[in-house]
């Protein structure tokens, strides 16, 4: 993996760019490598000590990305021709590495933002980071764009059910989870049935665990064939007459029960 000199004695308290970058996940990278294609000034702040710390340290061993890889592509780089058309965990980080060496992307890492405001007489954003690196000072950052690149589902929830804190089995949440091999033979309900639920309950069943799944609403379910048709629709047709008709081709393959 890439090193990067981000020894913070070279980071003034207070800096300012044109653009503000807060999230080195794939997004962040990607904003970073095209605002570094048009010889835009940028500064990329990152909470934790890694980029992407998601597939880096919440993800399980056998994760893939859910869709075909000319769809996963990050923007001015494409995947080795080497890549399986479904890209595993490993060699999606080692795409992401060469893709911040290519791009010469300097995240400063462990900069967890704890305030922005937009000034509108100076017309710029002021956010305020603490570097925890450095016992939590805080520094500040000046820029005339602000860009959010923090995703959706960055930090965990687990919801309180009733009961849960008398049940003597194990509890995990899904970012903590790596591999079935510990479960065979157990009982284990996977609560949820979005792409990390329905992986996880696969992997468990791989693993020889008596493996449920609770659903709180009703769900379509897809094959990769269909969602790649899916994609293909939504070249020519709008969203909603796309996902009209992925709906329709979801019963008639597997029935509405």
């Amino acid at each position: 993996m890439a090193q990067y000199n981000n020894s913070p004695e070279w980071i003034p308290s207070k800096s300012e760019s044109t653009v503000i970058v807060v999230g080195a996940g794939p997004s962040g990278l990607a904003t970073a490598a095209c605002l570094t294609q048009n010889s835009i000034p940028y500064v990329l702040l990152e909470r934790e000590d890694c980029f992407a710390s998601l597939w880096m340290k919440k993800s399980y061993d056998r994760l893939h990305l859910h869709l075909p890889k000319q769809y996963c592509e990050l923007p001015l780089m494409k995947f080795p021709s080497t890549c399986p058309k479904y890209v595993p965990r490993k060699d999606f980080l080692e795409y992401l590495d060469n893709y911040v060496d290519h791009f010469h992307i300097n995240p400063l890492y462990q900069r967890r933002v704890v305030g922005a405001s937009f000034d509108q007489d100076s017309k710029k954003w002021h956010v305020r980071v603490e570097n925890t690196a450095e016992g939590g000072h805080e520094e500040e950052y000046l820029g005339r764009f602000l860009v959010v690149a923090t995703g959706e589902t960055s930090d965990p929830f687990c919801p309180a059910i009733e009961g849960l804190s008398s049940f003597p089995g194990k509890v995990i949440h899904s970012t903590r989870y790596k591999s079935g091999k510990e479960f065979e033979d157990k009982s284990v309900l996977v609560l949820g049935a979005g792409n990390s639920g329905w992986e996880i309950a696969l992997d468990l069943a791989n693993h020889g665990a008596k493996t449920s799944i609770v659903v709180r609403s009703p769900v379509h379910i897809l094959s990769r064939g269909t969602v790649n048709v899916g994609l293909f629709l939504l070249k020519y047709l709008p969203l909603s007459i796309a996902d009209a008709l992925m709906v329709l081709l979801s019963k008639i393959t597997y029935g509405d029960r």
